[in-house]
């Protein structure tokens, strides 16, 4: 009996102490790994830090290849889209341009032809344009060339396919004038400095404002075109010639397309029978 109950006292022992040293070896283990752990942890994430930073460049570096692929798609849009937008005011430039042919073409009973200006000479004296209508448009010299504003000068020598005009600013320019509001006679003339409209009766009634219109006579223009604004009156009593500024009703820098009045006057007609061409503008 004492032997049994030494044996099992024995064999309880023996599982007590197994069961104690498991434990602390668990024990052990755990705390082996929570150590390593806690050692691995900074430089897990000092290693991962650099590849977390390499992504988001390598998806940040995607990204901006998409975008500057995506604006250079864009900068091909926009200057299509910009040929295309001045393609369409050229168009709406030139349809302009027709409605002022129709629309003048019924005020003016006189035939006009329509020319486009390829070449301007703008030295102090001579002033001229180049068109790219001849005679074989019925342009011939002696007639006379304008706008919807106004008077711009008269042609002076043609070809079969171009033509010469000098301008109403060039110094060899003069032109019989009246003032519409008070019908006061004059000559403007052109120069260096703009155009100068020359009066002679005394007591005349110019004043600044007034609008300067052909007169008709002297037989180069017709009647009733309009030349400009008086700007500056100069009279001094003891002078014959009296002078006023006068602001052209054309600007003349900007000129791209006239019209050329088929029609030459009498002192033309008379002076160069027909189909001659002017070596120099005529007077007025």
């Amino acid at each position: 009996m004492l032997v049994l109950c030494g044996v099992a006292l024995g064999v309880s022992w023996l599982v007590v102490n197994a069961e104690s040293r498991d434990s602390t070896r668990r024990n052990s283990d755990t705390w082996a790994r929570s150590a390593l752990l806690e050692i691995a942890t900074p430089f897990q994430k000092a290693i991962e830090f650099p590849l977390e930073i390499a992504g988001d460049l390598w998806t940040n570096y995607l990204a901006l290849v998409d975008v500057r692929a995506h604006n250079e798609a864009l900068r091909e849009r926009i200057a299509i889209l910009e040929g295309e937008n001045l393609q369409y005011r050229e168009a709406l430039i030139e349809s302009e341009h027709l409605d002022r042919i129709g629309q003048m073409r019924s005020e003016l009973a006189t035939p006009m032809r329509p020319a486009q200006v390829v070449g301007q000479d703008i030295s102090p004296w001579f002033r001229s344009l180049l068109l790219d209508r001849g005679q074989r448009d019925r342009v011939r010299s002696g007639m006379p060339v304008i706008v919807e504003q106004g008077l711009v000068g008269l042609v002076t020598a043609s070809t079969p396919n171009a033509a010469r005009t000098m301008l109403l600013l060039d110094a060899q320019s003069a032109v019989d004038a009246i003032i519409q509001r008070s019908r006061a006679r004059g000559i403007v003339r052109g120069g260096r400095d703009g155009l100068i409209f020359e009066f002679y009766v005394r007591g005349d009634d110019v004043a600044v404002g007034d609008a300067v219109m052909t007169s008709g006579f002297g037989g180069v223009y017709p009647k009733a075109l309009r030349i400009g604004e008086v700007s500056a009156v100069h009279i001094d009593e003891e002078l014959l010639v009296h002078r006023a500024e006068v602001t052209p009703a054309v600007d003349f820098g900007r000129l791209e397309q006239v019209f050329v009045l088929l029609w030459r006057g009498p002192s033309i007609e008379l002076l160069y029978q027909g189909e001659g061409d002017l070596a120099e503008g005529p007077s007025p």
